[in-house]
C-alpha cells in the first residue's frame, strides 16, 4: 500500500449521555459580534432546502464555503478528488445493506458545483457557552478535574499508539441515544492524533447527538480537527474555517432519516480517512463510495509526519451519577 501504517476497525458503538447549559441573550458589542459570526458562516446560497427535521439546507457554492476564510487557504486550489485511494487486506461483506440517506434530501438535491451546508441559526449560537466557543469541543483539563465537579466526559474506546499511521477505517452502528438535557451529548467516532497538550492535531469524524450544538436530539454527522489541542482552532463540521467539502450529495451535521433498531435492521456509517501523499491532505470517505471532501494539511503541524495514535470509540458528557439509563437499546424505554 506504499503506507508505513493503516489502522483498520470494524466497531459497534453505543454511548451516553449529560447535563444542562441552558441558552441566553447577548447584548451591544455581542449582539454584534453574533450577527458577524451568522452572516461569515451562512454564505449565500444558489439553492435552499428546508427539511421536515427543521434545519435549512443552503446549496453554497463550492468555492465560498467557510473553509476558505482561513487565512491559510485564501490561494487554496480545491482537491475535487484524491490522488489515489488505499488498498487493505481489511474485507467487510454488508448482508441486507441498508442505503443510509439524510432527512433533508428527501426535499431536493443540491446543484452540481454546490455543496450542501445547515444554516446556523440565531438560537444555534445562543446555546453555546459563548460566541467564541461555539461549534467547538469543551473538554476539561484533565489535570484539574476534582470531587466536586458535576460534569463529566467519559470514553469508551479502543487504540493503537506510538507508530506512525497514515488512514484510518471504522464501521459505526448508528443509533439514536438518549440525551437529557441541552448540553449532554452521545457520540461515536475514530480519531487520528498527534502530539501532546496544546501541539495536539486531531483528526475525528463519526456521529452524534449534540442538542447544545444543533437544537435536537437527532443522530447526526459530523467531522472536527484542532491543530492546538482543542484551545482556539478547529471546530465541529463547517462551523469554522477548515474542512473543505467537495460532495454535493451528504451534509456534514446532517440528519440520518434512519437508525439502526433492536433486534432489526442495521444502519452503519462506514468511515475511510486517509493522507494523500501527493498533496498532503487528510481525506474523509463515507459509505464506502461517497469521498465527503478533506482537512487541507496545511492546518496541521505535527500530523504532517503522520499520527502517533489512532483510536475508535465512544465519548458522552453527563452530570456525573444522573440520567444512566440500564438495559441498552430495546431493554428500557429510554434506549429506543
Amino acid at each position: 500500500m506504499g503506507m508505513a501504517s493503516f489502522a483498520v476497525a470494524l466497531m459497534v458503538t453505543m454511548v451516553i449521555m449529560s447535563h444542562c447549559l441552558y441558552g441566553k441573550e447577548f447584548y451591544g458589542g455581542q449582539e454584534i459580534k453574533l450577527q458577524r459570526l451568522l452572516k461569515q458562516l451562512n454564505k449565500p446560497a444558489l439553492k435552499s432546502i428546508k427539511s421536515e427535521d427543521g434545519d435549512i439546507i443552503d446549496c453554497v457554492p463550492i468555492t465560498s464555503q467557510p473553509a476558505f476564510d482561513h487565512p491559510l487557504l485564501k490561494n487554496h486550489t480545491i482537491q475535487m478528488r484524491p490522488s489515489f485511494i488505499p488498498e487493505s487486506d481489511f474485507t467487510y461483506t454488508k448482508k441486507n445493506a441498508t442505503a443510509i440517506t439524510q432527512v433533508w434530501q428527501k426535499n431536493g438535491e443540491c446543484l452540481d458545483n454546490t455543496i450542501p451546508i445547515r444554516r446556523v441559526k440565531k438560537e444555534d449560537i445562543l446555546r453555546a457557552k459563548s460566541i467564541q466557543s461555539f461549534g467547538k469541543k469543551t473538554l476539561p483539563n484533565i489535570l484539574q478535574v476534582t470531587s466536586a465537579d458535576q460534569f463529566r466526559h467519559e470514553y469508551a474506546y479502543t487504540g493503537v499508539r506510538g507508530g506512525k499511521f497514515f488512514g484510518t477505517k471504522a464501521s459505526i452502528n448508528i443509533w439514536k441515544p438518549y440525551v437529557a438535557t441541552p448540553n449532554e451529548f452521545s457520540l461515536a467516532q475514530t480519531w487520528l492524533v498527534s502530539g501532546v497538550g496544546l501541539s495536539r492535531n486531531t483528526i475525528e469524524a463519526g456521529w452524534q447527538v449534540y442538542p447544545q450544538i444543533y437544537g435536537d436530539n437527532n443522530p447526526r454527522l459530523f467531522v472536527y480537527w484542532t491543530s492546538d489541542g482543542y484551545q482556539k482552532t478547529g471546530c465541529y463540521n463547517l462551523l469554522c474555517a477548515g474542512f473543505i467539502q467537495t460532495n454535493k450529495q451528504y451534509s456534514v451535521g446532517g440528519v440520518y432519516a434512519n437508525v439502526s433498531q433492536y433486534n432489526g435492521i442495521q444502519l452503519e456509517l462506514n468511515l475511510l480517512i486517509w493522507k494523500d501523499q501527493k498533496t498532503g491532505n487528510w481525506w474523509l470517505r463515507i459509505n464506502d463510495d461517497v469521498f465527503m471532501g478533506y482537512w487541507p494539511g496545511s492546518l496541521f503541524n505535527s500530523l504532517g509526519d503522520g499520527a502517533t495514535d489512532v483510536q475508535w470509540g465512544g465519548n458522552s458528557g453527563t452530570t456525573f451519577g444522573s440520567h444512566f439509563y440500564y438495559g441498552g437499546p430495546g431493554q428500557n424505554v429510554k434506549c429506543p
